[in-house]
């Protein structure tokens, strides 16, 4: 049997327009950036596919020779063929990963299902409840109805998280003939494998309809999968949410790109609306935080709306996209509240109706533009958190305040000390992004290509904004004619949104790690842009005064193929070696914690202890919780504060009383946390509760001059000595290495039950 090395899965997450011809391409403009006007004259039904990625029968992609339909045909197919194989590449490489990780196939179930970490197990265990439940009805009943999850509360987990997902993935098992041959577990990681396929598609048609080659989409696709490490973590987070949605925000943007281009005939432009508001609906369907994503995105349109780029169909058009699926969803989730109060859509109202009566904001001459920008800003802003305000009030939503708190507290406009908005601050998931990121992304050649195109284009971008908003709107004919015509720098719209898309996304990537694959795809489209477009070489080729149709389209393919060569020639030895190195799933601790759950525990136990435990036990034992990481609640926020007491300097009385009002019959003591290394003073667990209750900090270092000594020891330490103010409260039932798991007991029966209880294990 194959040596593999032994690993213990850590606990926490890993870290978490118009054209104008250049001399090179004066009979075709499709894929250019600056430019004079272009006619939008319907093309004919055969060209359809073909004009969507670039091409006309008249011209190639590069704008640089005529394609004839047969070569048309073969470039169509072959550029499709990549993109499959590329897809079907990246969907084994991260299956293969998993499998080598955990050594996943020899596990057993509860291995398995303890693979799961934190709240992908949570979400996963939603999974697993529908597949038991005797019928499909009955499933979605105990969904709607559960009270499972937390304990002395009944609530509607279809309306609360986002498991529509599980919910449809477990009627398909049950539908397909498929259950004697692949096991659901597989069924369910083959989906979420299968969607990084999808995303490695989205992000190769992107990169080919912006540079009309797909030798764009092929270098996209080929930078994606060694950059693995920064582009997804799918392969070890499988049940997160942003597994399931990024994909379909991919698409999103792929649609965009394609809705944005001109000369698109009437039918295409209602395609690809549709297609757009599929794509929404699934990406804010399967992501809780899909509001603050699509509020960038509504800011990336407002911005060009504001600079001329878009026309106001188009704004109009993707605003109410934006809206339709936020309120699909709404609808979809029984009214949940969260969605209504969102800031996404009090800023889409506030835009729109303040633009509808400011007839007059793009009118007069460049300052005067500029200040009634301002002025219209500073309108929508203030309308926006006006309505998002009487919103909120009107709910009574405070769901999401943590998000918000989380936010002040970054960026130090709020207290410090709060215990929600800490538990995120402290997370290297939700810090600034590492500069070792961008060395790993240099060295895939990724980085340097792409701050090029960067440059470029938001010099050219900056460019066009100012001319859009001198040339007059009002006048003749003639005056407009000669306002065109006098134009030397104009921006294609759908290079514009994803020239903003990657910059809005970078900043938030910047500020917070996390947020990091949402970018590091989409740059991956920008550079290979920016490598097999025709800007930066012409330009490159204009400054050098040898610019000519053969240079041209010469180094546009012969560049991309020698790095398509450098990096085959570079990684493809390590990738062989990565996906070759054997390891083996290792926690024989939690392992034996599940098992004595299962056989030694009442069924309808209540469990109370950290979050990411928590999980676990549902997904393993299916006991009853207290608390749990879906965190979007303000009571269970609360909840869990209270629970978390156990690690913090409280009273053995104070601590059974919080227990048992959540309805606990058992707490799982922790060893990791009650002794927690990993994060820096300040940062622990147990800190952050001191600093919630004002007590002075362990250990040396500084504490705030208004904290003041607790007056009793650290519960989680102190519970262990088996006092007689403990004995008395609390029975040590299980206990290994890891963890301590003690039967919280009711004070008019202390000893009712004493001689029946399990011993504790060794």
């Amino acid at each position: 049997m194959e040596l593999r090395r032994r690993v213990k899965l850590r606990k926490q997450e890993h870290n978490l327009g118009h054209t104008q011809n250049t001399p090179a391409e004066r009979r075709c403009c499709s894929n250019i950036v600056w430019g004079t006007e272009m006619s939008n004259t319907p093309q004919d039904k055969d060209t359809w596919w073909v004009s969507l990625l670039g091409r006309s029968c008249k011209c190639s992609g590069s704008g640089i020779l005529p394609w004839w339909p047969w070569r048309q045909c073969v470039s169509m197919a072959a550029g499709l063929l990549l993109a499959g194989f590329l897809a079907l590449s990246q969907a084994w490489c991260v299956n293969a990963i998993h499998e080598n990780l955990l050594w996943f196939s020899q596990l057993t179930e509860v291995e398995r299902e303890i693979s799961f970490r934190t709240e992908c197990g949570l979400y996963y265990s939603y999974f697993k409840q529908m597949l038991q439940a005797p019928s499909i009805q009955e499933g979605l009943s105990d969904l709607i109805h559960d009270n499972l999850t937390e304990s002395r509360r009944t609530i509607n987990l279809l309306q609360r998280m986002n498991i529509y997902q599980e919910v449809f993935l477990s009627v398909l098992y049950r539908l397909l003939p498929i259950q004697s041959y692949l096991e659901p577990v597989y069924f369910y990681i083959y989906t979420v494998f299968s969607l990084q396929a999808v995303y490695v598609i989205a992000l190769y048609l992107t990169a080919w309809l912006l540079s009309g080659s797909w030798l764009a989409g092929t270098l996209t696709g080929i930078w994606y999968i060694l950059n693995r490490v920064d582009t997804t973590r799918v392969e070890f987070t499988i049940s997160l949410r942003e597994n399931w949605s990024l994909p379909f925000l991919a698409l999103q943007v792929t649609a965009i790109t394609c809705y944005l281009r001109p000369q698109l005939t009437t039918l295409q432009q209602k395609v690809m609306v549709w297609l757009m508001y599929v794509t929404t609906f699934c990406f804010c369907l399967t992501w809780q935080f899909n509001q603050f994503i699509l509020l960038v995105q509504a800011l990336i349109i407002y911005t060009l709306d504001g600079v001329d780029f878009l026309t106001t169909t188009q704004v109009t058009t993707l605003y109410l996209v934006q809206v339709s699926g936020l309120l699909s969803v709404w609808l979809l989730q029984f009214c949940n509240s969260m969605i209504l109060g969102s800031l996404v859509l009090s800023f889409i109202v506030a835009a729109l109706f303040i633009r509808h009566f400011q007839s007059g904001l793009k009118t007069g001459s460049l300052l005067v533009r500029l200040g009634k920008l301002l002025l219209h800003s500073a309108t929508v802003l203030l309308l926006t958190f006006t309505i998002n305000y009487l919103a909120k009030k009107a709910l009574q939503l405070r769901s999401d305040e943590h998000i918000f708190k989380f936010i002040k507290s970054k960026f130090a406009l709020g207290p410090t000390r709060d215990f929600d908005a800490s538990l995120y601050l402290c997370e290297e998931a939700f810090g600034v992004l590492p500069l070792d990121t961008l060395e790993r992304l240099a060295g895939t050649l990724l980085l340097y290509p792409y701050i090029l195109t960067l440059l470029l284009l938001s010099g050219l971008l900056a460019g066009a904004a100012l001319q859009n908003m001198s040339r007059p709107k009002g006048g003749s004919a003639e005056e407009k004619k000669g306002a065109v015509e006098g134009r030397l720098v104009a921006f294609r719209p759908d290079v514009a949104y994803n020239l903003l898309h990657t910059l809005f996304y970078g900043l938030l990537a910047f500020s917070t790690m996390r947020m990091k694959y949402i970018w590091t795809g989409h740059m991956c489209v920008v550079a290979a842009y920016g490598v097999c477009g025709t800007e930066l070489w012409t330009l490159l080729l204009n400054t050098l005064h040898c610019n000519s149709k053969v240079l041209l389209r010469l180094v546009r393919y012969a560049v991309p193929l020698a790095m398509i060569g450098c990096l085959y020639y570079k990684f493809w030895p390590k990738l062989m070696e990565e996906l070759s190195e054997l390891r083996e799933f290792y926690d024989p601790d939690t392992v034996e914690l599940m098992t004595w759950i299962s056989t030694k525990t009442p069924k309808q136990a209540v469990f109370a202890g950290s979050m990411q435990l928590l999980a676990g036990i549902k997904l393993c034992t299916g006991r009853v919780l207290t608390n749990h990481p879906h965190y979007e609640d303000k009571d269970l926020r609360e909840r869990t504060r209270q629970v978390y007491q156990v690690y913090a300097r409280r009273s053995p009385e104070e601590v059974h009383a919080i227990l048992r009002a959540a309805g606990a019959d058992y707490v799982v003591l922790e060893n990791s946390i009650c002794y927690e290394r990993r994060h820096r003073r300040g940062c622990r667990l147990r800190d952050l509760l001191d600093l919630a209750n004002g007590h002075i900090m362990d250990g040396p270092g500084e504490n705030d001059p208004d904290l003041v000594p607790s007056p009793h020891p650290r519960f989680c330490e102190t519970i262990k000595t088996d006092t007689a103010a403990y004995t008395s409260l609390f029975t040590r039932t299980f206990q290994n290495k890891t963890f301590h798991v003690y039967r919280v007991k009711k004070k008019r029966k202390k000893s009712a039950k004493s001689s029946s209880e399990p011993s504790a294990t060794q």
